[in-house]
């Protein structure tokens, strides 16, 4: 799933008028478990490492996979929700909840780019039959799903919150989606 996406929906079954103090961290533990990527790409594109190159073959060294595995961990972020609790970080917590649903909503759709979301404890990648990108895997069921599912949490959280700052992070996270089809319409089509 693309990470705006993943904020979309993790605001659409975390969030509620109630909780308008919990969309900044339930935003920002959406974006981390993806965020070593953003740092991987941008570093192999400041080397002018070429675009499909990247995705094919530098994005599988291991030593970025455990980057990348270290902020997809089922039980670190499990440990961080938990210490969160134990100390009273509500900020924390929010912020963990939304980091273990944005690896559980990233499990079943991630083939030969899964993660291992066990680590430390073991080096286990569920491979899923679905890719939320491949067409090879059901890629453009699955883009269309996902653009549908974020449409729909758009329109529902802006009728959700009625906090300028809350319909704010929705338009900019519904902006953010937007301009990541058109990055990967110019660069990739």
């Amino acid at each position: 799933m693309n990470t705006p996406a993943h904020a979309l929906l993790n605001l659409l079954a975390l969030g509620n008028r109630e909780r308008e103090a919990a969309v900044a961290p339930i935003i920002v533990g959406s974006i981390l478990p993806d965020a070593p990527m953003f740092v991987f790409y941008a570093w192999q594109k400041l080397l002018g490492v070429p675009e499909q190159l990247i995705w094919r073959e530098k994005y599988y060294d291991p030593s970025w996979q455990g980057f990348f595995d270290v902020f997809n961990s089922l039980p670190l972020i499990i440990l961080l929700g938990i210490v969160a609790r134990v100390l009273g970080w509500r900020w924390i917590m929010w912020l963990a909840a939304a980091m273990a649903l944005h690896v559980l909503f990233d499990l079943p759709l991630h083939h030969d780019d899964a993660h291992r979301h066990f680590f430390p404890f073991s080096d286990w990648r569920f491979e899923s039959p679905v890719s939320y990108w491949d067409p090879a895997h059901y890629g453009r069921i699955s883009a269309i799903a996902e653009v549908a599912m974020s449409g729909f949490a758009t329109a529902w959280l802006w009728h959700r919150y009625s906090g300028k700052a809350a319909r704010l992070a929705v338009c900019a996270l519904a902006a953010a989606y937007v301009a990541h089809w058109i990055f990967v319409f110019t660069v990739w089509v």
